[in-house]
């Protein structure tokens, strides 16, 4: 019998809950088809076996009373939704696992509540996996060892008021490093660990637990928006809605910076609390995001900017020292803590590519994460928000 690596419902991020109760309410009867995707120029095809186990042992998953009364605590989750997890269990059957030229290929569809959850699952039991069976056996000690230089060298250059927040459960090493490295940090420099995006962590270390929406909650709306210019706005109004006053941080890259901002009126500027880079230049964006509010009357120092695109500590302690006293400033560090063990980690993904058989996409700042094999698609997209 396989020892499953996933062990909770909670073992994701905050981020896939708090959309699938947006969908819960909203969009019940959407469909999806999300695939996956290996940015590295590595051979996965080798595990196909042991990845189609792991999915299938996700069946077995169900929300604790512990869980769910944790989950009610935090103020964010609704009675009804919480009623309907408490029932949920997810359904394998809905994941094609395969070979396509030589390659692990990975598809998940169904209805866009049921699934959205498969995504963080399956990320990180490829990557532990991956981990597992071609790294050497010493790799948490090297990680450990790793961890303390780095927060040596923290301590060293650290700047008063600098934290960050863990953002790298899909592409850790291990769930046991994963753990351990949280404490690690809880241990030896608490004041700069702002909470974790992982709500099994967040709750057995008693973290806070942090993070809003992903691209997918904006890229299935070109689809379920009637017009396609139109989608990115109601994608926020709808998120609006749902979470009034709560979860503000609006994703800004899904169909690039430029294409956002001419969607985020003074309405919605004021209206969410602040915004997530996640690709391209941070220093560029924060400069343009700074502009927009600006322009709008809006004192950027109400607001908040995350920072999230493959960062360490050097590069967040220079974004938090040229925007400090301008804006509220916030980060979220994943792959460089989680799965820095001697060893390159994979650079990989599981989108959203169609959704009620329309195709979505995602365009982003950065060359090398456009997301779609649809040409003529990304035509008409790029078409409709005049990029």
């Amino acid at each position: 019998m396989v020892k499953p690596i996933i062990t909770s419902l909670l073992d994701t991020d905050f981020y896939k809950f708090t959309m699938q109760q947006a969908i819960f309410h909203h969009y019940p009867n959407t469909q999806i088809e999300a695939k996956f995707h290996c940015r590295s120029n590595v051979d996965l095809s080798w595990l196909i076996d042991d990845v189609r186990l792991q999915i299938d042992s996700l069946s077995n998953l169900k929300l604790s009373d512990d869980e769910a009364s944790w989950l009610s605590q935090l103020g964010i989750f609704a009675p009804d939704y919480l009623e309907w997890l408490g029932q949920f269990r997810l359904q394998p059957e809905t994941v094609n696992v395969g070979i396509t030229n030589g390659q692990l290929s990975i598809s998940v569809k169904g209805g866009w509540l049921e699934t959205t959850l498969f995504e963080i699952y399956i990320l990180a039991i490829i990557s532990e996996l991956h981990g597992e069976k071609s790294q050497s056996k010493n790799v948490i000690e090297q990680g450990q060892s790793r961890l303390n230089d780095k927060l040596v060298d923290l301590k060293k250059h650290s700047i008063s008021g600098f934290c960050f927040s863990d953002f790298g459960t899909r592409r850790r090493h291990s769930k046991v490093w994963h753990k351990q490295l949280l404490q690690t940090i809880q241990y030896q420099m608490p004041e700069v660990l702002a909470g974790t995006s992982n709500m099994w962590l967040a709750k057995s270390l008693n973290l806070p637990v942090t993070g809003t929406m992903g691209h997918e909650w904006l890229q299935a709306h070109q689809a379920l928006a009637g017009d396609l210019a139109d989608s990115q706005k109601q994608a926020l109004k709808i998120w609006l809605q749902e979470y009034p006053r709560k979860l503000g941080i609006a994703l800004t890259d899904t169909i690039s910076m430029k294409a956002f901002l001419s969607d985020f009126d003074l309405e919605l500027a004021e209206a969410f609390q602040g915004l997530r880079q996640d690709s391209g230049d941070p220093i560029w964006w924060g400069e343009l995001a700074l502009s927009h509010f600006e322009s709008l009357g809006i004192d950027a120092i109400s607001k908040t900017f995350v920072f999230s695109d493959s960062l360490n500590f050097e590069k967040a302690l220079a974004i938090y020292q040229h925007f400090c006293g301008q804006v509220n400033i916030q980060f979220g560090i994943g792959t460089w803590l989680t799965n820095d063990v001697g060893q390159q980690a994979l650079n990989m993904v599981l989108k959203m590519v169609k959704c009620n058989g329309k195709p979505v996409a995602k365009i982003s700042d950065a060359q090398g994460k456009t997301l779609s094999k649809d040409i003529e698609y990304l035509k008409r997209l790029k078409s409709a928000f005049d990029l």
